[in-house]
């Protein structure tokens, strides 16, 4: 070992675009997965936010956002009531409808309805008692601070932080932005925050009607077997009206039907492979071109009685403290262009594991490319010293 970190240093010059390539292969491999979690994060935002840890919806709800079909709130509630251990039940209303631009045309936002009181359980949590006090009044909405510019209203934040609300409309009903938030980026639509009567109004949903009724339980880790009771009881018959998750299930099965649904999976993970199999190439040539130049070397090192899987060793040794180096580059180099991403508004998630998987990939790569690399030892002969 100390002879291959011995000659990595002496020909470092040598050896840095193998350094190089695994360092930019383990970076790509985080990069890429970090933005894929952050943008299916994202997309389940309403659930993760939430203070509620049953979630009830339409038969078939594939994800948070396509629970289209109407529930009765009165039979959900009594329902999900009957199961002991829950103390909570509240009705959310989340649908698309449209907002319409102020200067012409319409784009898709995403209503979300919810009870504005302390005790509520739903997304409202994200709100400030302030918004949601401003709320209460008939037609007003909140939305993201960021998404003032898709909503067609870039210039109104200040007019909006001096408590002057600015008029819109959404499926040609009028509505009025009363306040702004931060930290609820959408992909699909912009969040615009309402009561549940506001909520109905836009969604032409009658008094008894929900898209969701949320639950919240005594204790949370009663939330399973509540959610498995429910379904014996209510969802295992042909003619069922409900689905039943918990918070976590619920969260994961909306992330799912986004990737699966837009590819975003296979986009990153193509990228990923790419970087992958470009750092293997570059570092399998590297190895290669550097253990040919040492020719004479190992000639030498052969005709002096050295046998050959020592030498094989040395090659495949060097190629794991590239890979090592080559990950210690990659580190910073990660956090530097994750803190780059967030300031442009899409956050990657770099969880210690992550970061840990993609190191251990690519330090499995560097050395599956120290082994290829060993045909160039094959070419390598004392006889070559006469020459």
């Amino acid at each position: 070992m100390s002879y291959a970190l011995a000659t990595l240093w002496f020909d470092r010059q040598r050896y840095l675009p193998g350094i190089l390539a695994v360092a930019f292969s383990a970076l790509l491999i985080a990069l890429q997965c970090g933005l894929l979690f952050g943008l299916l994060a994202v997309t389940s935002i309403p659930i993760d936010r939430s203070d509620a840890d049953i979630w009830v919806g339409s038969q078939k709800v594939l994800s948070v956002d396509t629970g289209l079909k109407p529930i009765s709130v009165s039979r959900m509630t009594s329902r999900i009531y009957s199961m002991p251990g829950v103390v909570e039940v509240e009705p959310y209303i989340q649908m698309f409808r449209v907002w319409d631009m102020p200067t012409g045309g319409s784009d898709l936002c995403i209503i979300m309805g919810c009870k504005l009181g302390d005790e509520a359980i739903g997304p409202i949590l994200a709100l400030d008692p302030e918004l949601r006090e401003r709320l209460t009044e008939e037609g007003a909405v909140v939305v993201d601070e960021s998404e003032l510019e898709r909503l067609d209203i870039p210039d109104a934040a200040e007019q909006i932080a001096q408590g002057d609300p600015v008029s819109a409309k959404i499926n040609s009903k009028p509505v009025r932005v009363v306040g702004l938030m931060k930290g609820m980026k959408s992909i699909a639509g912009p969040y615009v925050f309402c009561s549940l009567p506001t909520a109905r109004k836009l969604c032409n949903l009658g008094p008894d009607q929900t898209v969701y009724m949320l639950a919240k339980c005594e204790n949370p880790k009663d939330a399973e077997s509540i959610v498995r009771a429910l379904k014996e009881d209510y969802v295992k018959v042909e003619d069922s009206d409900m689905s039943v998750f918990t918070k976590r299930e619920f969260s994961f099965r909306s992330r799912m039907h986004w990737l699966l649904k837009t590819k975003a999976g296979i986009a990153l993970g193509y990228a990923a492979l790419l970087g992958l199999i470009v750092g293997a190439v570059v570092t399998s040539q590297t190895l290669y071109a550097a253990t040919m130049a040492s020719m004479r070397e190992y000639a030498i090192l052969l005709a002096l009685g050295i046998p050959r899987w020592r030498l094989r060793r040395t090659v495949v040794t060097q190629a794991f403290w590239i890979g090592v180096f080559g990950v210690i580059a990659s580190v910073p180099a990660t956090m530097l262009m994750a803190e780059l991403a967030s300031q442009l508004g899409v956050k990657p998630q770099l969880s210690p594991e992550l970061i840990a998987g993609a190191a251990g990939v690519t330090l499995i790569m560097a050395v599956l490319s120290g082994f290829i690399a060993l045909r160039s030892l094959n070419q390598i002969e004392p006889v070559n010293l006469l020459r």
